[in-house]
């Protein structure tokens, strides 16, 4: 997912104008003069990581293929409160038609990027890797999760298709942590194998197996650093549950590999962006 694939791209912003345009605006309609022409600016009112421009130009192109997208600032670039993302001119309905949309997936996938580069900045300090998982808006994994690579995260597994994972409704149901590791195994020899651990206990025997990766689940901070010493070596840790900016320093110093973060995909706050419109012909009649 290194690169931004054109068909998502097209058909992410086809879905989200079905639901607010479908080819009219009855306010626009009504009040904007046929023919009028605009030019208009998307600005942040807020510091933060931007994130979601390929699709806000796409929607704007989809509205009205004739309407043209400057953009001043690409993914990635950190924001103050005043700094003009882009600027868009041409038919005014077209422009008021496409802004609402744009501004949700600017605002939205801009407030994941800049909540995940306040947990980077925080994590590299202590050399660990923040990562996100699969708690996300159903059909909105895609952009979600490149929206926290884009804050400086690394993306965990993109579904249940490209990874495993036994976690504990597995182990459950299985019978135990032995028994579920063991046919995980079994079936996928070549693959790296990661178990979500509750105890000490669990940890151990996941080690005696011989897995992978462990997930360290809702341990304390001092309870990590004893089994990130137990493991020594022998398997990737990865920390997960009850992470958040307020405690990350504490749970990075126990020196896991990695730390999971579920908020920062369902519990990130949009963005403040904002688009303003001037005037700039309208034609006779």
């Amino acid at each position: 997912m290194s690169q931004l694939d054109p068909a998502e791209i097209a058909s992410a912003v086809e879905r989200a104008l079905a639901e607010d345009y479908r080819g009219r605006d009855l306010t626009g309609e009504a009040v904007v003069a046929v023919g009028q022409t605009c030019r208009a600016q998307v600005i942040a009112r807020e510091a933060g990581v931007l994130c979601g421009v390929p699709l806000a130009e796409e929607v704007f192109h989809q509205v009205d293929a004739t309407v043209s997208c400057g953009v001043l600032l690409g993914d990635g670039s950190p924001l103050e409160a005043g700094s003009v993302v882009m600027g868009i001119s041409g038919s005014a309905a077209a422009i008021l038609a496409g802004e609402r949309t744009a501004l949700n997936f600017l605002q939205h996938l801009s407030g994941i990027a800049s909540l995940t580069a306040q947990y980077v900045a925080v994590a590299r300090g202590y050399q660990v890797t923040i990562l996100d998982t699969r708690k996300t808006v159903p059909g909105l994994r895609y952009w979600e999760k490149y929206a926290a690579r884009t804050g400086g995260a690394a993306n965990h597994r993109m579904g249940l298709y490209d990874a495993v994972l036994i976690k504990d409704n597995h182990v459950d149901l299985a019978g135990g942590l032995k028994e579920a590791l063991s046919r995980a195994l079994r079936r996928h020899p070549a693959s790296e194998v990661e178990v979500e651990v509750r105890s000490e206990e669990e940890l151990l025997a996941a080690l005696q197996v011989g897995v992978g990766r462990v997930l360290l689940d809702n341990f304390s901070p001092a309870q990590v650093a004893q089994a990130v010493e137990l493991v020594s070596g022998r398997a990737v840790v990865e920390v997960s549950g009850g992470v958040r900016l307020e405690n990350l320093a504490e749970y990075a110093a126990s020196r896991p590999d990695s730390i999971s973060v579920g908020r920062l995909t369902h519990s990130a706050p949009a963005l403040d962006l904002a688009m303003k419109v001037q005037l700039a012909s309208q034609s006779a009649g």
